[in-house]
């Protein structure tokens, strides 16, 4: 936004004056006397303030406050208020600029000048403070929304004016309680029959692995594409995230074959052009080569191309390899989807590839990476533990009433 310039209606005064002088030569001193007066009185009334000074740090923060989408209206102001006064501009242009009065601007600067960014915040407020019931408004919040309203979840502002309070105070009470209507999750059931046996016998495996021998956790991540940007990406800044734009070109794909020791997090990895079964043999190979004379137990869960009538051949050939199969839909019980989870987040996300091979390159990158830092990968639930938790979730399921 522009800045009003402070001295224009000074200017203005100035050259009326001249030319009412002009006009009226001989005319009596005191009317000369009394333009250039008020031209005086109004230039000690608009003089600009001195720029007010800010404390180290700070006006990285202030303008932070002014951009942050969950800062306050009022406090965005006052930030507002302090750097425009900090970079010299008249306590009436910034009144003007702002749309307040102009003791409103001399209270901030005064505030943050006495207490720095603390004196931006609201003082405490006299009387006996605001009783809230906020076991109220917990419980109207996990109530379902009135079909009449069409909505899925209560937002604050929705659930705020029914109860008669603030939407600021209905989203305290959600953080206190860790409530959050905007967020939902998703589970599945096993329906495998050997659900508690599978988990048991993964589980222990963890917990307590053969001696001399290694565990691997073995999947594929298929279907990894190789984007790039039609723009270049405009690197992160103080105050500012790293941005690039939403199209993007597609070059191909590639699926990454994983192995994870879990005793010390060592990543054995292959990208292929396809995931049939006949790459997974070929990777299952690999790992054989990479771990020539131990004996190896694989956790692998149960897509189709890990069952197949060559993989299970195979298998047959090698007795040194023994696979220990998750229950159905329990893929999450394979350490490797922790590992996906970190090279999706860490290297593919945000990443931009000009080509399938510089997308391979980099993720053998991130893998050498990864194994020069890699830590072992600890599970803490016991089978109990998690066959409790699932019987509780189903009988939660069952008892539900929406």
């Amino acid at each position: 936004m522009a800045v009003k310039d402070p001295w224009a209606p000074y200017a203005v005064v100035t050259a009326a004056a001249t030319r009412w002088t002009t006009a009226n030569r001989g005319a009596s001193g005191v009317s000369v006397m009394y333009l250039y007066g008020c031209m005086g009185q109004w230039g000690m009334a608009n003089r600009t303030a001195p720029a007010l000074v800010l404390r180290e740090g700070d006006r990285g923060a202030l303008e932070r406050l002014t951009r942050a989408a969950t800062v306050m209206a009022s406090t965005a102001q006052r930030a507002r208020i302090v750097l425009l006064a900090a970079d010299g501009v008249g306590n009436q242009v910034i009144a003007d600029t702002v749309g307040v009065s102009r003791p409103t601007v001399n209270l901030w600067r005064d505030r943050y000048a006495e207490r720095g960014l603390r004196g931006l915040a609201d003082e405490p407020r006299p009387g006996r403070p605001r009783q809230v019931d906020r076991v109220a408004i917990l419980a109207a919040t996990l109530d379902p929304p009135p079909a009449s309203l069409g909505v899925t979840h209560w937002s604050s502002r929705l659930l705020a004016p029914r109860l008669g309070v603030d939407h600021a105070t209905v989203a305290a009470v959600w953080k206190e309680f860790g409530v959050r209507p905007w967020k939902a999750e998703t589970f599945k059931f096993s329906t495998n029959p050997e659900l508690v046996a599978k988990v048991t016998d993964v589980v222990g495996l963890y917990l307590a692995p053969p001696d001399n021998a290694i565990v691997l956790c073995v999947d594929e991540k298929s279907q990894i594409q190789a984007l790039n940007r039609t723009q270049k990406t405009l690197p992160m800044a103080p105050g500012h995230a790293e941005q690039r734009t939403h199209d993007y070109v597609r070059h191909g794909t590639t699926t990454l074959f994983a192995a994870l020791e879990v005793a010390t997090g060592k990543v054995t990895g292959l990208c292929k052009d396809r995931h049939r079964h006949q790459e997974f043999l070929g990777f299952l190979k690999h790992v054989a080569r990479a771990y020539p004379t131990q004996e190896l137990h694989l956790v692998m869960d149960n897509y189709a191309t890990h069952k197949k009538a060559e993989v299970r051949d195979w298998l047959a050939a090698n007795p040194r390899i023994t696979v220990h199969f998750t229950p159905t839909s329990g893929s999450w019980l394979n350490l490797i989807e922790v590992w996906f989870g970190i090279i999706e987040r860490q290297a593919i996300r945000r990443g931009t590839f000009t080509s399938v091979r510089d997308l391979t390159g980099k993720i053998r990158t991130f893998i050498n990476g990864w194994n020069r830092r890699k830590h072992p990968f600890m599970w803490t639930k016991t089978p109990d533990q998690i066959l409790d938790r699932i019987d509780r979730k189903r009988k939660h399921v069952s008892t539900t009433s929406h």
